[in-house]
């Protein structure tokens, strides 16, 4: 079709013409609602981004002389992070003599790294550079992936059952103590007082 005869085709139809191959030969136009084309580019373009993967990178911190906890805790945090499909950068920093004994180092690694086996796996060696060793995880695909143990333990946890409701008296409910009953007629006297220990023995008398 002319140029000119998709103009005024367009005209007609109230619409606009929109060029969208111009390497083509001939060129490739469409006869569109120019805002409504804009506004569907955008909504792709912003689709398209949603589905893109981000990678975010977070850095995790140890020592030769971590304490067992400490490493726990550092663990537990390196699995939400690989749970949330994030990169993990691994720090074992020396300091001072400590970097006569980089052995004992490299052993506290290589135990992080087999704990975090079942999320996520090195994508290198560990490397000591200067007085650090580095290494970078990144996380399993989630078929292969491990659940993470905070999520699977309040699957588990068992649902607190509530309390039965107290049975309260009528003194409790109008907020009287109930009172207490005392016995004092003669009779509950001498039923407390019956069975006297002493009523057996015989005093002697003198003379």
């Amino acid at each position: 079709m002319d140029l000119a005869a998709a103009i005024n085709l367009a005209r007609q139809s109230a619409v606009d013409l929109v060029e969208i191959a111009a390497t083509a030969v001939p060129p490739v136009c469409r006869i569109v609602d120019y805002g409504k084309f804009k506004y569907e580019l955008s909504k792709k373009e912003r689709d398209s981004k949603k589905h893109q993967a981000v990678n975010l990178v977070k850095e995790v911190q140890l020592s030769p002389r971590i304490d067992p906890h400490d490493l726990g805790i550092k663990k537990e945090h390196t699995i939400g992070f690989l749970c949330e499909d994030m990169k993990v950068k691994a720090t074992l920093r020396f300091r001072g003599r400590e970097m006569a004994h980089t052995e004992v180092g490299k052993e506290v690694m290589n135990k992080f790294l087999e704990q975090l086996a079942p999320w996520g796996h090195p994508d290198f060696p560990p490397k000591l550079v200067g007085k650090a060793i580095n290494v970078m995880i990144s996380p399993l695909p989630k078929n292969k992936r491990a659940k993470n143990p905070k999520e699977a333990k309040e699957e588990e946890a068992p649902a607190t059952p509530k309390a039965p409701p107290k049975a309260s008296s009528k003194a409790e409910s109008n907020g009287k103590p109930e009172p207490v009953r005392v016995a004092t007629d003669a009779a509950s006297q001498s039923a407390s007082f019956g069975q006297n220990p002493f009523s057996g023995l015989s005093v002697p008398t003198e003379g």
